[in-house]
């Protein structure tokens, strides 16, 4: 009987991590190792790339402009309508998935035998699994950082999360992600 409620304790377990680290943001990125970024004080944005804008409502386009322009000024970079050394563009993709979670739950019957676990003994167990699915949307935002004078592509952060349907849980997890996606950008947060 121990080892069965260890097992279910260590199941347990396993799942609730298994499930907070699906729901944390996934970050990925690449940049060119010849370049400089020091040296880029300026940057504008170029907009969101083939209309993925249509997609996000305009207080969540705020947020994630918000995000990146504080990031950025942290990295000493200030915000500049035109003529910037650096422009940034967006792009932006939701994807409507499926989550499968399934639990057993493994219940003993009548036995005997001696309790340190050898020896004869008779009983039954019996499992049943149950299964749950959930529908969930995963968003990914894409950020392209470009030259204006060749337009020649110098980084890309890729953000990839679960998006939350609650606006105040946004207001927290957009700047959270993309603090956590601009950690990945060559120049590191001057103090």
């Amino acid at each position: 009987m121990k080892t069965l409620k260890l097992f279910g304790a260590l199941f347990i377990a396993l799942f609730l991590t298994t499930s907070l680290t699906e729901l944390s943001a996934q970050v990925k990125s690449d940049f060119d190792k010849d370049t400089d970024f020091t040296q880029f004080k300026t940057y504008s944005f170029a907009g969101w790339q083939k209309n993925s804008d249509e997609k996000l409502n305009e207080f969540d386009k705020k947020r994630v402009l918000e995000s990146l322009k504080s990031e950025f000024g942290q990295r000493g970079m200030t915000y500049q309508e035109s003529d910037a050394d650096v422009k940034v563009a967006l792009y932006v993709v939701l994807d409507k998935k499926t989550s499968t979670t399934a639990y057993t739950d493994f219940m003993g019957g009548n036995g005997f035998g001696p309790r340190w676990g050898w020896g004869m003994g008779a009983g039954n167990v019996s499992a049943t699994t149950t299964y749950s699915n959930s529908d969930y949307t995963e968003g990914t935002l894409v950020v392209d950082m470009y030259t204006p004078a060749d337009n020649a592509l110098v980084w890309q952060g890729i953000l990839t999360s679960t998006v939350t349907e609650k606006p105040e849980k946004r207001d927290k997890t957009i700047p959270k992600n993309i603090k956590k996606l601009m950690k990945k950008y060559p120049v590191p947060v001057q103090k």
